[in-house]
């Protein structure tokens, strides 16, 4: 199974290569038109700040990964972003699902316009579950940095408070899902959009602590 693999990965570096990281991060790549690769530095910029903070030893060069490509089980995190539609294919929803069933991790982050439709994706991967707005006492909130208010509010958007949603699958949290918060965006270098340094250090703050718990559960 992917979990019990990737508790081994976290302890060591490919054999034939001891100076190759032997994490990396995967961006999903989706249909439906929805610019599934907004935010192009972001995951680079969050695993070097997971290297520093949590002493793990990620890949900066992340991959980009089909929703229904078999190289998605390479992969213990998954990031996915976008503005717009989401569509996932019946085999598509069954690969991710297969994938998250077997420990694998996804963390969806609404880029302003995508929550109408991950909504219904996510419903395609997992019809029997619902998203459910995690409380503020959830492990991911109190990983390394402590986040008692949850999400912090990286971007306006629509002026709402952050939401962060998850898909429990048999107890474990399968998917993350990030509404009204855009840590995305505040992973990005600095000049992109020049957010004020505490508000893109509490974005990588969070997105270590979702690295964190995904890589503990």
């Amino acid at each position: 199974m992917i979990q019990s693999i990737l508790g081994v990965l976290l302890l060591i570096t490919l054999p034939f290569n001891a100076e190759e990281p032997s994490l990396r991060f995967a961006l999903l790549k989706y249909n439906g038109g929805g610019d599934w690769y907004a935010n192009p530095t972001s995951l680079t910029n969050l695993a070097t700040f997971c290297n520093t903070s949590l002493g793990t030893d990620i890949n900066p060069d992340y991959a980009t990964v089909e929703v229904g490509s078999a190289d998605l089980f390479n992969y213990s995190f998954v990031h996915m972003t976008g503005h717009g539609n989401v569509v996932f294919s019946p085999a598509e929803a069954e690969n991710l699902r297969n994938y998250l069933i077997g420990g694998g991790f996804l963390h969806a982050d609404d880029n302003y316009g995508m929550d109408p439709y991950i909504r219904v994706a996510l419903k395609q991967v997992f019809p029997e579950l619902t998203l459910v707005e995690l409380p503020f006492e959830h492990e991911i909130y109190h990983q390394k940095f402590k986040f008692p208010n949850g999400l912090p509010k990286i971007h306006e958007h629509d002026g709402k408070a952050p939401q962060g949603y998850g898909l429990i699958y048999e107890g474990r949290l399968v998917v993350f899902y990030t509404y009204e918060c855009d840590l995305g965006d505040g992973w990005e270098d600095p000049e992109v959009h020049k957010d004020p340094p505490d508000v893109r250090s509490k974005a990588l703050q969070m997105g270590a602590n979702i690295v964190s718990y995904a890589f503990k559960n």
